[in-house]
């Protein structure tokens, strides 16, 4: 059984509470009805039921009922790459029960090892998984793959339904995640690009472009200010928010600094506070591994700006407020935002 749904217009007979609590308190009082309907193959009345709750949480979530890697069917609520709800999806996984063998529970499409032998309906044609062609393009020194996907049928479909059978295509290939990880741009083609793979290879390929950044790397950057002024930033390579899904709470540091060039740069001692500033930081977060993040610094105009991604139910902005009463060099600034799509790094996202 393979299911996919938004919200739905049924009401269900048990209406499901708002948020995340309410929607696994009504799975929980749901389940033997939703197992029934499994065992009788009843997809209409799996989707009366399911569209209604996981609106609930939120109305623009994307759920999908698909076989299950241990239990035989997964229910997936993803944000499908709505970086806003990415964080919601990941804590409503987070939260639920355990598996068992009938279901397991995913906040992303995960990875299908016979994505090749699947077929669904496009636009009212056949889509075959395995008469896919990709053309694949690594541009010079970024971590994606650029990817041109063919299909026999596409020369009858309007462009959404081909965007549309591409990009569920790559889910089944790599997994949601993978995609959003490593996958740049995606382009549905009607002819079939001359050096063109077929889509069972695109894994081997993604894993050996992912084999090279298996270490921690930064990038040096180097630009100007909307007012025209030199900055200099260093950021992780790649910065990726999907590898960090339940960091959506920005906290920005920002440290003016006395010693400074003719182009309002750091020099001499400051760069010494700076640097001996971050690595206390660096210390810090260390230890809260799974609950904060440095992202990125910039320095222009006689002020660092260090971004901090965080989980909101911990302690990152408190440590980062007890940080700075120790800066000497004129008055430090924390601010805390909610951030889910990591608005405040985009020129740093990979």
């Amino acid at each position: 059984m393979r299911l996919f749904g938004r919200k739905e217009e049924n009401t269900p007979a048990v209406e499901p509470d708002h948020g995340i609590d309410g929607f696994w308190a009504w799975w929980q009082e749901t389940r033997p009805r939703l197992d029934s309907m499994v065992a009788a193959g009843d997809v209409d009345g799996l989707s009366e039921w399911i569209a209604p709750a996981v609106s609930a949480v939120h109305p623009d979530l994307v759920w999908e009922v698909a076989p299950g890697k241990n239990a035989a069917h997964a229910l997936v609520v993803t944000a499908a790459g709505d970086a806003e709800l990415r964080s919601l999806a990941h804590r409503w996984a987070r939260a639920a029960p355990p598996a068992d063998l009938l279901w397991e529970f995913h906040p992303s499409r995960q990875a299908n090892p016979r994505a090749l032998e699947l077929t669904f309906d496009v636009g009212g044609l056949e889509f075959g998984l395995d008469a896919l062609a990709l053309g694949l393009r690594v541009p010079r020194g970024t971590p994606r793959v650029d990817v041109t996907a063919y299909h026999p049928i596409f020369g009858e479909l309007g462009d959404d339904d081909r965007m549309e059978a591409t990009l569920l295509a790559l889910d089944w290939l790599l997994g949601e995640d993978d995609v959003a990880r490593w996958v740049g741009e995606i382009i549905p083609a009607t002819f079939e690009p001359i050096d063109s793979i077929a889509a069972t290879h695109l894994p081997a390929v993604i894993a050996d472009l992912a084999s090279g950044y298996d270490e921690e790397q930064w990038a040096l950057l180097e630009g100007q200010t909307a007012g025209g002024a030199p900055l200099i930033a260093t950021a992780r390579h790649p910065l990726r928010p999907v590898d960090y899904p339940l960091l959506d709470q920005h906290i920005a540091i920002t440290l003016p600094y006395s010693h400074r060039d003719e182009n309002g740069l750091p020099v001499g001692d400051s760069v010494t506070a700076l640097r001996d500033f971050e690595e206390r930081l660096a210390a810090r977060l260390l230890k809260r591994r799974d609950d904060a993040v440095l992202a990125a610094h910039l320095s222009a105009e006689g002020h660092r700006i260090i971004h901090v991604y965080a989980d909101p139910t911990g302690d990152a902005a408190v440590h980062a407020k007890e940080l700075i009463v120790s800066w000497e060099e004129g008055e430090p600034r924390v601010d805390v935002a909610a951030d889910p799509a990591w608005t405040a790094v985009v020129p740093f996202v990979s």
